[in-house]
């Protein structure tokens, strides 16, 4: 079956814009992780199962800590300033992650590669987050799960604000914040088995798992 065609906007620069700004993206993010963002990040990590784990947007490794002592982890970003914040971590904290420059619209991995894929905050950044998130269905095992940790569109009259503000967040190099992840999910071929919202509809903790026909290349 064909994906439905969208489009979206784009952060411009893409990789080029978290590079940048690399050095200081923990300090800009702590007020977020005092409200509650670490919290949220221990809830995602506890559906991470099985021997192969793989993470999304590694970014500069916030969720390092939540990582599950026992299994391999592959941790990817597009990012590759980003990725050497997340080295640091990974030395400081003494363990064992294969970190690697990935798009997630492109990951390099064979098909039912992964038990279990986890992203926080990423698909409000990825270009085509629809085939993005075909690629996670196609990466996960048929028996594996995908959880995700998303940012995404309010309803009501905010998510008529947020639609209308979202050139500007995009154009200044943000995110898009009016993303219909959750939605985007179902596109993608992904069954949904579980969606919880953590924000007043401002963010969503999603859980699901590949859908029949993915796990396979096209």
């Amino acid at each position: 079956m064909a994906r439905p065609t969208e489009k979206y906007s784009k952060t411009p620069g893409g990789e080029a814009v978290y590079d940048r700004f690399a050095t200081i993206y923990d300090l800009a993010m702590a007020p977020m992780e005092w409200m509650g963002l670490s919290r949220w990040r221990r809830r995602l990590w506890g559906y991470a199962r099985g021997p192969r784990i793989l993470e999304v947007g590694v970014g500069t490794g916030k969720n390092l800590p939540y990582y599950p002592p026992c299994g391999s982890v592959t941790a990817v970003d597009i990012s590759p300033a980003m990725l050497k914040q997340a080295r640091l971590k990974v030395r400081r904290l003494g363990i064992t992650v294969d970190l690697q420059v990935v798009d997630v619209q492109r990951l390099p991995f064979p098909d039912q590669t992964f038990d279990a894929i986890l992203a926080s905050f990423v698909f409000c950044s990825v270009a085509d987050p629809i085939q993005g998130l075909h690629e996670l269905g196609r990466v996960t095992k048929p028996d594996g799960l995908i959880a995700l940790l998303e940012h995404v569109r309010p309803p009501g009259v905010f998510g008529r604000l947020f639609d209308l503000v979202n050139p500007l967040t995009t154009r200044l190099g943000g995110p898009n914040v009016n993303r219909r992840t959750v939605e985007n999910v179902g596109k993608a071929g992904l069954q949904i088995e579980h969606v919880e919202n953590l924000l007043d509809g401002l963010v969503v903790l999603i859980v699901a798992r590949p859908g029949p026909g993915l796990g396979r290349s096209r």
